[in-house]
């Protein structure tokens, strides 16, 4: 029993852009409905959603039948979140606010066994087949993916540093939190955020990694694909329903 591929790191090494959707819906039902849509990937996000490892792995399960890459959002750059994560089965994991270099090692140590993490052994969880495959531990380093998120001015300030640190796959650029830090909070579309947008996502090029970001503008998602985008999510699940739910409501009302 071999560990399984992991699709999404094979593209963005090969620069093959991912089309993504963001998963704020703590379902599986949901998870399930938008895993068949289409898209390259999706991220079952538990920063922003009530979200847990209970409600994760139903997603991921529900997810697992259809051609579509899964990645999980933990709430913080924890190795605790981490392990439970990775031990349900997750593969590619985004971590939030990461602002230097130190913060990316520690990052890349959670996703690692010992000698070089600090990743918790367990023996019979579902990312290992429930113990069947008894080389995972030696083994399944080659296919997990970190992805780390860079949403402040001081990460941007240490962006080099960040996207450097060996095992960090790709650098996701969090435009609210990165708004808000520049000054310009709830303003994504601001001339300054988008540019420094534009030249983060250069500069992680030009580092050898791939870079991320989220918009449901999607003038602004094709203007940052454009610019070198690998892994870019074009829309929310929440948002899709909320929106569509008000323009459906307003077409009967007006």
């Amino acid at each position: 029993m071999k560990v399984p591929v992991n699709r999404f790191k094979q593209a963005i090494r090969a620069g093959q852009h991912q089309l993504g959707l963001w998963v704020s819906l703590a379902h599986p039902y949901s998870a399930e409905v938008v895993a068949g849509a289409g898209f390259d990937w999706l991220v079952f996000d538990t920063e922003h959603s009530p979200n847990d490892v209970q409600t994760v792995l139903g997603q991921l399960q529900a997810a697992a039948p259809y051609p579509v890459s899964t990645m999980v959002r933990p709430s913080w750059n924890d190795p605790i979140q981490q392990k439970r994560y990775l031990d349900i089965g997750a593969q590619t994991l985004l971590l939030p606010y990461v602002q230097n270099a130190q913060e990316a090692e520690q990052a890349v140590a959670g996703m690692r066994y010992p000698p070089g993490g600090m990743r918790g052994v367990g023996g019979t969880m579902r990312a290992s087949a429930f113990g069947r495959n008894a080389d995972y531990v030696r083994e399944c380093h080659d296919e997990l993916c970190l992805l780390v998120q860079v949403e402040t001015q001081e990460g941007l300030d240490n962006l080099e540093a960040i996207a450097s640190v060996d095992g960090v796959d790709g650098v996701f650029i969090g435009p609210a939190d990165l708004s808000a830090s520049m000054g310009y909070p709830g303003e994504l579309a601001h001339p300054e955020v988008k540019s420094a947008i534009e030249d983060a996502i250069r500069r992680v090029r030009a580092c050898g990694k791939a870079p991320g970001v989220l918009t449901i503008d999607e003038a602004l998602a094709r203007r940052y694909m454009d610019a070198g985008s690998l892994f870019t999510a074009v829309g929310m699940d929440l948002s899709i329903l909320a929106r569509e739910a008000d323009k459906l409501a307003a077409r009967f009302r007006t």
